[in-house]
């Protein structure tokens, strides 16, 4: 398939859907470390849970075809190390031969829709880590969203538990990626003080029967310092809703990836869709600020 053909993407889905399981078995892979010991994964399963917004465009996203652009721009760059992404935009990214060599991250829980009444209610409706092993992917991933006071995250909490130790079993890295969330005016929003995201982390890293194969996904916060002293597992940052300077979004990144344990960024909407529209530029910021100018 040539690169970004979309009538062929659109006539395979239709004539030879089996070709997506034959790409994803043959597609060359790469060790999950290597080089500089860094990754820098780019993230696009927000639609699957319904938010399609980016900054004041409550539909940024609802054009597929200019986000598989985007995505196909953001793996073209040196230093972009996979994909994050539910199996609808995975199988696509395999359809146009996007994948090898690439880092390809499995998301898992997508149920609790933006907005939605049941929001906190991250049940799993995407991947589980027999499909992650079926279509060798790399890595898995999964939301915990907690609530003290929502009895419905014990249920979240037992689900993620099970895909650890799942994910342990099968020798596949899961990403963790915690927050304490609560309900204001009818809203899901998650707490990003220091102290909150210690907390999550305390309780996330305990999930599973095995923490072997576990790692974190963070979000940059105020005293990073302090929030990094509280694990030992290796840690990816998380580029959070675009909201603000894009400079100085940049700037905190920087700062954040000097510190002992964070392996790198999950970034999605901010560097796909940045302020500017210049996807190349604000993907090569990003991978100068993981890897290195």
């Amino acid at each position: 398939m040539t690169r970004l053909d979309f009538d062929a993407l659109r006539h395979a889905r239709a004539a030879h859907p089996e070709r997506i399981g034959e790409i994803l078995a043959s597609r060359a892979r790469r060790d999950l470390i290597q080089g500089d010991g860094r990754l820098f994964i780019v993230a696009a399963d927000h639609r699957a849970r319904g938010a399609l917004g980016v900054r004041k465009d409550a539909t940024a996203m609802a054009n597929r075809y200019a986000l598989l652009e985007s995505l196909a721009t953001a793996l073209s760059r040196p230093g972009v190390d996979g994909v994050l992404g539910t199996p609808d935009i995975i199988d696509d990214l395999a359809l146009l031969g996007l994948l090898d060599d690439k880092i390809v991250v499995g998301s898992m829980n997508r149920g609790g829709l933006w907005g939605s009444s049941f929001e906190m209610d991250d049940r799993y409706t995407a991947y589980d880590i027999d499909n992650i092993k079926r279509d060798r992917l790399d890595f898995a991933k999964n939301l915990v969203r907690i609530n003290l006071e929502d009895a419905g995250s014990l249920a979240t909490l037992e689900a993620t538990a099970i895909a650890v130790s799942e994910a342990a079993a099968a020798g596949i890295p899961i990403m963790l990626e915690p927050f304490m969330s609560s309900w204001v005016d009818g809203r899901v929003k998650n707490d990003l003080t220091a102290d909150a995201v210690i907390l999550s982390i305390a309780i996330a890293e305990g999930l599973g029967n095995s923490s072997a194969y576990s790692w974190l996904k963070l979000p940059v916060v105020s005293d990073m310092a302090r929030v990094m002293a509280a694990t030992t597992l290796p840690t990816l940052l998380l580029g959070g809703d675009p909201v603000g300077d894009q400079d100085e979004t940049f700037e905190s990144w920087r700062n954040a990836l000097e510190l002992p344990g964070v392996r790198g960024l999950v970034v999605g909407r901010s560097l796909l869709y940045p302020s500017d529209g210049n996807v190349e530029a604000a993907i090569d910021t990003a991978a100068a600020l993981v890897h290195g100018a």
